[in-house]
């Protein structure tokens, strides 16, 4: 497949373009916006009268068409509105245009002609209408010479603007077209502040130029045809032998007239194209294979007529009159009525997702078909249904309100006599997050399965993704599950943090891990008495796990020991025992130095916001007490509950004993 690509570089009476194909890059011009292109003509002599040798169609003049990144320094290719014709560009001859080649060439006839001025690219100015042009080598050296030229660069003068050399970093022009005074600003070092040099060419000119000065110059295509985009136009310009300063009342345009339509106005209509070149109908347009020029347009109405087009149209801006009309005998189609297609349905504001009771408006779009005779059978998921009539025509949105959570399929379904389209959408309906915590045991074995839990509120929200990131691992692992299994290869701390995301609303928790080489479990359990109360949340387990390793006695140090609660009921709980790293190994009861049996009491704090919570009260007791009766011991706290402090410190519930026992 060959590679094609155009630069388009326009001009309001050209267009220059680079185009590439396979990797070669040539340049083209084009008199009426594209109908027809042209490669530049190139010059016979180069700038010091040699021959250049180069021939069509195996040569031509290609010019790098590029704005400069500078706004103070020209780019590559230099024009001026009120200088028509003149054109100045940086390229080369060949068969395509060369990335390190940049000689000067100019054309002061609009493209026709060029002329080689300079072997290296320049900064140019325009002064004067472009009576004046000011040029500056492109070079990273310093400089204090400048060139200009009065004649439309057929010769060229030099001037020292400077007794010490600057690097040139721009020009500038005053204000107005008419201006011959100029700036150009630079630096003599890398160092130093900037140096602004101004140039005044009015004292070069004796005079201001009369009517007899100009020359009048009519505007051509290459194929020297005088009619370009429907009109004959010329222009003044200064004779080449005139010393003399164009001023502010200068204008270009001098004459205009019409001409009469030929085969060149026009261009071929959408869905046509010439014939290849070679053929005898070269120059006619034929419908391409996938388009129908008898089909109606999208917005056709059962009852009205339709234009088919004769395949050819005019020129955007061509102003001709008269002659040859390609689009006539043009003829007439009534609308037939059309199947709806391209039914669409979206939500103002684009978001699938929304919170119950939230207003959403829903927007009902046709590409193609009939509209005034088409019933809209809506469904919005929840029971409600309806038919509108020209749905689509009068843009009226349907706004609906979902009151419970929930994923709801909306369908709408166009249809009249000639057949039908449906349209589908799912919208989430979710309640905002609440509430996330991590779960997760603390401590873990190296290489053991450890299950990561998300626990969230409120529960089981439609479509919560969740995202795991483990250790400095930066790219999160996905899952709609709230839980996930891993494994740690390494000892030390690990943290484990997941982020849950429903809908506009997302949170995030985060714990660490210890994983280890060697320690010990042992299980924990309390006397059923606590299930009773037992919230089963994460702060609940948390506060208890704590509790229990500060308040066991054992000869072993407490950092080195963790106590899990784990979730649900009955209420239980494992003991780790950590093994310090320097520890001997040696076979031993797991159980030696901790109590084969240790109760403590357990008295109950209301967690604000929450159900009755439990809490280790700070007295140690080395024999079981008797429990007292079941359903006395439960009345007793209930009635009780009223006096308990909502502070983390407990406090004896009236006359109660509520002591509930836990042992190893």
């Amino acid at each position: 497949m060959k590679e094609h690509q155009k630069d388009l570089y326009g001009f309001f009476l050209f267009f220059l373009a680079n185009q590439k194909i396979d990797g070669k890059v040539t340049t083209l011009i084009t008199y009426n916006k594209g109908r027809d292109w042209d490669f530049l003509n190139p010059p016979d002599i180069d700038m010091n009268g040699k021959p250049t040798n180069c021939k069509p169609p195996d040569c031509y003049l290609h010019l790098h068409l590029r704005w400069a990144d500078n706004p103070y320094v020209s780019g590559t290719v230099h024009t001026k509105d009120t200088a028509p014709g003149l054109i100045m560009g940086a390229g080369n001859l060949g068969s395509q245009l060369v990335e390190y080649k940049e000689e000067m060439y100019i054309t002061s006839d609009c493209g026709n002609t060029w002329r080689q001025v300079f072997e290296e690219e320049h900064h140019i100015l325009y002064l004067d209408h472009g009576g004046v042009i000011v040029a500056i080598k492109d070079t990273s050296i310093p400089l204090k010479i400048l060139k200009f030229s009065i004649d439309e660069g057929q010769t060229w003068s030099t001037h020292n603007f400077t007794s010490t050399s600057v690097f040139v970093d721009g020009l500038l022009s005053e204000p107005g077209d008419e201006t011959l005074v100029m700036t150009v600003f630079g630096h003599i070092s890398y160092r130093s502040d900037w140096e602004l040099v101004k140039v005044d060419f009015r004292p070069s000119f004796p005079r201001e130029c009369s009517d007899d000065d100009y020359e009048s110059w009519d505007l051509t295509n290459l194929q020297g045809d005088r009619c370009i985009m429907g009109q004959q136009r010329s222009f003044r310009k200064r004779k080449i032998s005139s010393w003399c300063i164009k001023g502010k009342s200068f204008t270009s345009a001098l004459t205009s007239k019409v001409c009469e339509c030929v085969n060149s106005d026009f261009l071929c209509d959408y869905g046509f194209e010439r014939s290849a070149p070679l053929k005898l109908d070269s120059s006619k347009c034929f419908a391409d294979f996938w388009f129908n020029p008898e089909a109606p347009p999208e917005d056709c109405v059962l009852g009205q007529a339709f234009t088919s087009s004769s395949g050819y149209r005019k020129v955007v801006s061509n102003v001709c009159e008269g002659g040859i009309d390609l689009q006539q005998n043009l003829v007439q189609h009534m609308c037939p009525l059309i199947a709806p297609k391209g039914l669409q349905i979206s939500i103002r504001g684009e978001s699938l997702a929304v919170k119950p009771g939230e207003d959403i408006t829903f927007i009902v779009r046709q590409e193609q078909g009939d509209i005034l005779n088409t019933k809209y059978q809506v469904d919005l998921g929840d029971g409600f249904k309806a038919i509108y009539v020209n749905l689509t025509m009068t843009g009226e949105p349907i706004r609906h309100r979902y009151e419970n959570p929930g994923i709801y399929r909306v369908s709408v379904k166009a249809e009249n006599v000639a057949g039908h389209d449906e349209a589908v959408m799912f919208v989430q309906v979710n309640s905002p997050l609440q509430a996330l915590n991590l779960e997760v045991v603390p401590v873990i074995g190296r290489n053991q399965e450890v299950n990561l839990t998300a626990i969230i509120l409120p529960k089981n929200p439609n479509l919560t993704v969740f995202y795991w990131w483990i250790g400095d691992n930066l790219q999160p692992l996905l899952t709609l599950e709230s839980f996930l299994v891993a494994r740690f290869a390494e000892t030390g701390e690990v943290r484990v943090t997941v982020q849950a995301s429903c809908g506009n609303s997302m949170l995030q928790d985060s714990k660490v891990v210890h994983v280890f080489d060697h320690f010990h479990v042992l299980s924990l359990k309390f006397t059923k008495h606590l299930d009773m109360y037992n919230p089963n949340i994460p702060e609940w387990r948390e506060d208890i796990g704590r509790l229990v390793t500060r308040l066991l006695e054992t000869n072993i140090p407490e950092e080195t020991l963790v106590t899990v609660v784990k979730p649900g009921l009955p209420t239980t709980a494992d003991l780790h025992v950590l093994l310090p790293a320097n520890q001997p190994k040696r076979k031993r009861s797991v159980t030696n130095g901790i109590p084969s049996q240790t109760f403590f009491p357990v008295q109950f704090r209301k967690l604000p916001g929450r159900n009755v919570y439990a809490q280790m009260h700070n007295e140690k007791e080395q024999e079981m007490t008797s429990p007292v009766n079941h359903s006395e011991d439960t009345q007793n706290i209930i009635q009780g509950e009223e006096f308990i402090d909502d502070d983390l410190d407990s406090q004896t519930l009236g006359n109660a004993r509520g002591n509930f026992n836990f042992s190893l």
